[in-house]
């Protein structure tokens, strides 16, 4: 979760200038000379894939060579991850989606595989997830204040779905929780659809989860309470944000991309560079505004510098609330 956080994040500036990517002569070769293998550790399908797809098309534009888009869905999303630490080699032509889970992996465990910081190299944070709180309308409540308020009234009582224990919805609802003053009972799902579902058969009283809730609040069968995002989204510009509301949170799990450890920094430059002026192509500006994803833009050392303070956050949380995988 990026809370605090929001006061350090580096202001973009002016978009990269249109410029052919420069490619430095590392080891006396010009990068890239063949295809770059980019992992995806979920199932093909969905926004971020089309997301990083359509990213593929325009590097491939830019510099000449394929992104070569590889799915590993699995292990809970660490499978890209660990084939960074086990076989990728730093020369850049292996490189990964990572996202929060990477880093809270080793505090999950007894045993952990891995250094959340020091065993990747942090090339460029992208975008996020939407989070919100949607509700069925005949909970009577109109605001975030209202649930808290029955929450309140029914200590230990009231039910919140997320897509599983140890996700950044759940640790953000928890945070949420302690800062009301109030109890309310975790029901893990393994995803929004599950949440919806019992939601509307009012068997769930809350969703805290991203924002495979849309149609349905669109409709009118749910009710969207408060978006987990800077600011609020084009969609649903009558939903207040947490930091309207007064909690100082922003919680979007942000997400972006590394590498294997030990990759040069002339190199990890480059392929920032390469990413940005993707990222700022006017189709994937249009892309995330359709789809409401929010800015996360990081370049290498703002984002290694987030990846090491979320890493503390993590292990606080995952310490308080006594979570494990073992």
């Amino acid at each position: 979760m990026n809370t605090v956080s929001i006061g350090r994040r580096s202001a973009l500036g002016s978009v990269l200038a249109a410029t052919v990517l420069a490619c430095p002569a590392i080891g006396q070769e010009r990068f890239p000379n063949r295809p770059v293998r980019f992992l995806i550790p979920w199932a093909p399908g969905g926004t971020l894939d089309a997301f990083i797809r359509l990213q593929a098309e325009l590097f491939q534009q830019d510099t000449g060579q394929s992104l070569i888009i590889e799915n590993r869905p699995g292990a809970r999303g660490t499978l890209a991850a660990q084939f960074l630490l086990t076989q990728a080699k730093p020369d850049g032509y292996t490189i990964a989606h990572h996202h929060l889970s990477v880093i809270r992996h080793p505090f999950l465990t007894k045993r952990p595989s891995w250094d959340p910081v020091n065993d990747f190299t942090y090339i460029m944070q992208q975008t996020g997830f939407v989070f919100g709180h949607v509700v069925h309308p005949a909970s009577g409540w109109n605001t975030l204040a209202d649930m808290f308020a029955e929450a309140r009234r029914q200590p230990g009582r009231l039910t919140y779905g997320t897509s599983g224990i140890a996700t950044s919805n759940h640790l953000a609802m928890e945070e949420l929780c302690e800062k009301e003053g109030v109890q309310m009972v975790h029901v893990p799902y393994r995803g929004t659809s599950e949440n919806i579902t019992a939601v509307l058969a009012r068997q769930l009283d809350c969703i805290a989860n991203s924002n495979s809730w849309a149609p349905v609040v669109e409709t009118g069968q749910l009710r969207l309470l408060a978006v987990w995002t800077k600011e609020r989204l084009r969609s649903f510009p009558n939903a207040p944000t947490l930091l309207e509301l007064g909690y100082g949170m922003v919680v979007t799990s942000p997400y972006g991309i590394a590498g294997p450890k030990g990759m040069d920094p002339e190199l990890v430059e480059t392929l920032h560079q390469a990413f940005r002026k993707t990222q700022f192509h006017p189709r994937v500006q249009e892309f995330m505004a359709t789809n409401d994803m929010p800015n996360e833009y990081l370049g290498p050392a703002d984002y290694t510098a987030f990846a090491r303070e979320r890493a503390g956050y993590e292990q606080r949380m995952v310490t308080r609330l006594n979570l494990s995988i073992d």
